[in-house]
């Protein structure tokens, strides 16, 4: 089976130690090329390679936006003639928050992880089937985890800024630079109108954010549930609220984060399984982010749920880690 790991030097998680054993054991298994990313849209460079090259299997050993670079450059645009080879694309957590790999089952562990993946690949060689999952399409690229318009993308960018500056943002880092830059938001919060089917348009919308599976995301070990019944198999997660009253919206924030998370509030309109949606604004452009990557302001956003589209090496479907 021929394979290409594709590794972030620069993720939160990652070593030389931990990069080194995870060649070795692949290699025992694999005939396996090794790649590093050393420049923004790297991964999505060797992820079109790997593709066109006709490997197997691509292993991503990074954080979420390297996992989603990676699939964008295997899938291509969406709407665009999709490829003729798709590989399974396998998660060895290198990042801080590892969405993706916890909510596909994979350990967070590294060395767990890479031991995890050698039983996969020989699970495969039995039964010749990879698991498979739906996507996000957001019109310009696919979102594996979620997408959002609004406070979700003002704090990305206030992240990125910092990671610019070479400040490595940790959860308390986060918390620190996401209150502030929430707070920001909420005294000029634009009005936007989300439109789902057979539902009325609803307008008034201050932020909507859209999930491919649950949790949306995680703070330290705690998940952040938006939709509890959204997963991988099934349509899109909505989560919009129409206010930003501080006393309201601090209850909803409690209610994501407890441990039987069941959000509902009077400002919330929620819809865990949407095949699609739309939201418009009806002033200026608003921010957008698709799996923590800040796409800058957009007057509008369609989101579609594509289904069984990218192959995985993970368990069969299971609870987040």
């Amino acid at each position: 089976m021929r394979a290409v790991l594709i590794v972030n030097p620069a993720a939160t998680s990652t070593t030389p130690a931990g990069r080194d054993l995870l060649a070795h054991a692949l290699k025992s298994r694999l005939d396996l090329t090794v790649e590093h990313t050393n420049h923004r849209g790297h991964g999505t460079e060797l992820g079109r390679a790997a593709a066109e090259s006709g490997v197997d299997l691509v292993v991503v050993h990074g954080g979420d936006g390297s996992v989603s670079g990676v699939v964008n450059g295997i899938l291509g645009r969406p709407g665009t003639t999709p490829p003729a080879h798709v590989p399974a694309v396998a998660v060895v957590p290198g990042g801080s928050a590892n969405v993706l790999a916890r909510s596909l089952g994979i350990s967070r562990d590294p060395v767990a992880a890479t031991n995890q993946l050698i039983q996969l690949i020989d699970d495969y060689r039995r039964h010749q089937t990879w698991r498979r999952i739906s996507l996000i399409d957001c019109g310009e690229q696919y979102a594996v985890i979620n997408a959002g318009m609004g406070v979700d993308a003002e704090v990305v960018a206030a992240v990125e800024a910092q990671r610019n500056k070479g400040v490595k943002v940790t959860p308390l880092r986060y918390w620190r630079v996401a209150v502030p830059a929430t707070l920001r938001y909420s005294r000029r919060a634009p009005d936007m109108t989300l439109e789902l089917p057979g539902r009325d348009p609803v307008s008034g919308v201050q932020f909507a954010w859209v999930s491919n599976t649950t949790p949306w995301t995680y703070s330290n070990s705690r998940p952040m549930v938006t939709n509890p019944g959204c997963s991988f198999e099934s349509g899109l997660g909505v989560f919009a609220v129409t206010s930003l009253k501080v006393i309201p919206t601090l209850r909803l924030l409690r209610q994501i984060l407890a441990k039987n998370p069941k959000p509902e509030a009077k400002q919330l309109v929620r819809d865990d399984d949407t095949p699609c949606l739309r939201i418009t604004c009806s002033g200026e452009p608003v921010a957008s982010q698709y799996d923590g990557e800040y796409l800058g302001p957009r007057d509008s956003m369609t989101f579609r749920a594509v289904r069984d589209v990218l192959p995985v090496a993970a368990p069969p479907q299971s609870k987040p880690s």
